[in-house]
Formats: structure tokens, C-alpha cells, sequence
């Protein structure tokens, strides 16, 4: 059982910018670093009823920011929640590391936070949605890694 302690807020630059940015970023690593290590049978286990899982949630989290940041449409919100048989631990990580890597790329073209962002309300606003899903979500893969295997922390 793992017991490390939490890594604080990040350091970000001063600007809106680059504070959002920065905290997004922190809970994408929180998820990820949720999922790395843990058995393939187990992080695509339900931990609680309703079904979710650890791969399940960085699967939606990948659609979250294709659909907000990068204008993909997306049909079935609940079918992001579950990986497919052929989806693997490797392949689910590598694909919300690529749409992260895309996405900071879009989010660092922008100059103005006020304007229209890629879907509905502002930029400003896009980056507090990502913010509040992720960080929603990083607390379900605290709770679902704990009950994998007592890990907690980072």
C-alpha cells in the first residue's frame, strides 16, 4: 500500500492564462498518474455499481477535451465512459497524452480569454469546464485507485 503525500498547486506564470492552463494540467497528471501501474484487469474493473472505472474515466476525459477544446462531436457520452475490449491501459494513455498535447497547443493560440470558445461561452469559460470536469474526475480515480489497492496520494 502506497501512502504518498500530495503533490501541491502548481506553479504557474502570472498570467489567466497560464494560471488555468497550469491547474488543468496538474489535474491531468493526477489522473493519469491514477491509472499508470495498476493491473490491466483491475483498472478496467468497476469499482462502485454504477460501473465506473480507472480506464473508463481517462477514456471520457480524452472525448471531454476533443469535444471542448478540439470542435469533435461526440455522439454518446456514456459510451466514452467504457473502454473497449481492444483498448489497453497503453493505447487509452497515449490517447488523452496526445489530445492533451493537441489541446495545450489550441489553448496556446488563444490571446484573448473573452473570446467565443470552441463550443459555447468563452475561452475563459471552456477552461474553467475543463478545470471542474477534471478535477471531478480525479477525485473518482482517487477513490476507485484506493479501493484498488490502497494507494493514495500521488
Amino acid at each position: 500500500m502506497s501512502r504518498e503525500r500530495d503533490a501541491g498547486p502548481p506553479s504557474t506564470g502570472v498570467g489567466e492564462k497560464d494560471v488555468l492552463a497550469g491547474f488543468l494540467d496538474y489535474l491531468r497528471a493526477a489522473v493519469v498518474a491514477k491509472a499508470e501501474g495498476v493491473p490491466e484487469d483491475l483498472a478496467r474493473t468497476p469499482g462502485v455499481p454504477s460501473g465506473t472505472n480507472l480506464l473508463g474515466l481517462v477514456k471520457h476525459l480524452t472525448q471531454v477535451e476533443r469535444h471542448w477544446l478540439l470542435g469533435h462531436p461526440v455522439t454518446g457520452w456514456k459510451a466514452t465512459f467504457h473502454p473497449a475490449p481492444d483498448e489497453t491501459t497503453a493505447s487509452i494513455l497515449a490517447a488523452y497524452r496526445e489530445t492533451t498535447a493537441e489541446a495545450n497547443a489550441e489553448i496556446a493560440s488563444w490571446d484573448d480569454l473573452a473570446a467565443k470558445g470552441p463550443r459555447r461561452g468563452s475561452r475563459r469559460w471552456t477552461l474553467t469546464h475543463l478545470i471542474e470536469e477534471t478535477a471531478r474526475h480525479a477525485g473518482h480515480a482517487d477513490i476507485l485507485r484506493e479501493l484498488i489497492d490502497g494507494a493514495t496520494g500521488r
